[in-house]
């Protein structure tokens, strides 16, 4: 009695293909099946060329070719195809000695996170098969007008006045997101770690500059979104030089929005009224280190 291969049909859900390689003795019996009476998906797309001796078949396609389809879940962007065996008559052309079959086959690429890339072997049923993802964030911090409807054209501002900053990121169908400003600092040159400095946003999400004698510097709330986060700031200059542009260096990030902020993610305004610090979300408890200095 013969012994079926322990995986007849193995695949591999490339970044950009799969490669389904096919067992010619496809049903374990020693029989032998031929590859022309192997394709795949509904356009019917056929195997490599290989030499007729070859134990196995190997078809590769994009993974949008061979009439596949496309579904898109919360976590998931699934490639569907199948293998087709349709057996014709050899010799004898009334009579074939083997089924028909369809073998499905479906790739896994998640939308979430990276994970292992490393191969599953499928046997008749569906199977998944994921592989390391990498996404882009576009980050942009820019300067508004005062009601916040429309970039400021004009970056010209007297002492006095107030800038309104608004931080976002597009997340272009990524799993939910919350933006927080990390730190911000303000220099005289493009190098955020020339001399001299001032520091309006630090720990972690802290607006100290909120902390100093008459300013009103403070993040915006609630928020516009999660993905936005906006705030004034009040016009400064270094003392003791005359140069009338200012660049400020913010380091941005983001955090899943269902995930609670903390002391690592945070956005914390400084209320002179109660002297305490006071977050835009989150439990008061979390803008505890802006006093002590020890946010992560």
């Amino acid at each position: 009695q013969a012994v079926a291969p322990l995986h007849p049909v193995t695949v591999q859900c490339q970044e950009a293909q799969v490669v389904v390689t096919v067992h010619r003795d496809l049903f374990g019996t020693g029989r032998l099946v031929k590859a022309a009476d192997l394709t795949l998906g509904l356009a019917a797309c056929l195997p490599m060329a290989q030499r007729a001796a070859e134990p196995t078949v190997t078809f590769v396609a994009a993974l949008h070719e061979c009439g596949s389809t496309l579904q898109i879940t919360p976590d998931s962007l699934i490639y569907k195809t199948s293998l087709f065996y349709k057996p014709t008559p050899s010799g004898n052309l009334v009579i074939v000695r083997t089924n028909t079959a369809v073998v499905p086959i479906e790739c896994h690429y998640p939308r979430k996170s990276n994970v292992s890339s490393n191969a599953i072997q499928p046997t008749w049923v569906p199977f998944h098969y994921t592989l390391s993802t990498e996404e882009k964030l576009m980050f942009s911090l820019r300067l508004m007008n005062d009601d916040w409807s429309t970039e400021r054209s004009f970056n010209g501002f007297q002492l006095g006045e107030s800038l309104h900053i608004q931080a976002d990121v597009s997340s272009r169908g990524h799993v939910p997101l919350r933006l927080f400003i990390d730190d911000c600092v303000a220099t005289l040159s493009p190098d955020r770690s020339s001399s001299p400095r001032y520091a309006l946003i630090d720990l972690s999400g802290c607006f100290v500059d909120g902390r100093s004698e008459d300013t009103t510097s403070a993040f915006i709330s609630p928020r516009l979104r999660q993905e936005t986060l906006q705030f004034t700031l009040d016009a400064f200059k270094f003392a003791g030089d005359n140069r009338n542009l200012i660049y400020i260096t913010c380091h941005l990030k983001v955090s899943p929005a269902d995930q609670a902020p903390n002391p690592l993610n945070k956005a914390c305004s400084f209320n002179k009224a109660s002297s305490l610090w006071t977050p835009v979300e989150g439990t008061g408890d979390i803008c505890s280190c802006c006093d002590t200095g020890n946010c992560p």
